[in-house]
């Protein structure tokens, strides 16, 4: 997942209001079977006034795959089997989740950041980043280790998120040279500055990139095969979009994967001061494991 962070998109239900105006049928068991579908697949709540949201982001699907009506493509997508029914799937879960980012955001934590890390020195930290979306979020956290901690010192970044498509974006790490949040010093040291054809593009210098591992990643998944505790996790501004039972299940599982002592960062609109027996706060939005 985050940012896989997930966002309505402003304004999207402003889109297909006119139910006769739409090109394929949708009505209220439609929606009622995706928001179903969705939150078992990817624990996502959609609200219930997101009718439009949905029409507009699974409209370009029903195209895809040929069908004229959303009871017609929910019905295929429940029985399909085999490869083909994996990719719908995954395209399905890519359509509902929107991913907002830019690099450093929530720039208050990275302070935050850079003292912990400077606390781990000498012990090859492990960090999550577990909604790296369209990979901001886990370069700037590779760009806090490599100006605390210098290039080396093992340090390993795991990025992943439930979106394939923003993924590929990410492992590229190419972005517009204009690109909000980096300073021209950052911009210089991180970045190489693409020329000709490339030009008006910055792309991640090969050492930063290292850092990272970016791998395909569901927090509903059965099993979550990590590898070693981590030290330090980014979750921010992704659980807002679970309910609260989903919320509960996943800081069980994040709490399993992190050392005790480890930091919990989170967005600024999260408040996990329920799970008190998993997460203490330790500053603005920053939590450590018990």
């Amino acid at each position: 997942m985050a940012t896989s962070r997930l966002v309505d998109d402003p304004g999207a239900d402003l889109i297909g209001t006119d139910a006769a105006a739409r090109e394929f049928s949708f009505d209220a068991r439609d929606f009622a079977r995706v928001r179903q579908l969705i939150h078992q697949r990817a624990g996502i709540s959609l609200h219930e006034h997101k009718h439009a949201m949905v029409y507009s982001r699974l409209a370009r699907r029903l195209r895809e795959t040929g069908h004229r009506s959303f009871s017609a493509y929910l019905q295929w997508l429940e029985q399909a089997t085999g490869d083909d029914a994996l990719r719908e799937w995954q395209e399905f879960i890519n359509c509902l989740t929107t991913n907002l980012t830019s690099f450093f955001r929530e720039e208050h934590h990275f302070p935050l950041l850079a003292e912990a890390l400077r606390a781990l020195a000498g012990r090859s930290p492990r960090l999550w980043c577990n909604a790296a979306s369209t990979g901001e979020e886990p370069y700037s956290l590779a760009m806090c280790v490599a100006e605390t901690l210098g290039p080396g010192g093992g340090t390993k970044i795991l990025a992943s998120d439930i979106d394939t498509n923003v993924l590929a974006t990410a492992q590229r790490g190419v972005y517009p040279a204009d690109a909000r949040g980096l300073s021209a010093e950052r911009l210089k040291r991180h970045f190489l500055r693409g020329t000709g054809n490339n030009a008006g593009f910055i792309r991640v210098r090969p050492e930063l990139a290292r850092l990272i591992e970016f791998r395909h990643f569901n927090l509903m998944s059965p099993q979550w095969s990590l590898g070693e505790p981590f030290d330090i996790v980014f979750c921010r501004n992704v659980m807002i979009y679970f309910d609260a039972p989903t919320q509960r299940r996943v800081l069980e599982r994040m709490h399993a994967a992190m050392r005790p002592g480890a930091q919990l960062f989170v967005g600024h609109s999260e408040n996990f001061t329920d799970a008190r027996d998993l997460f203490q706060l330790r500053g603005k939005t920053v939590y450590q494991r018990v």
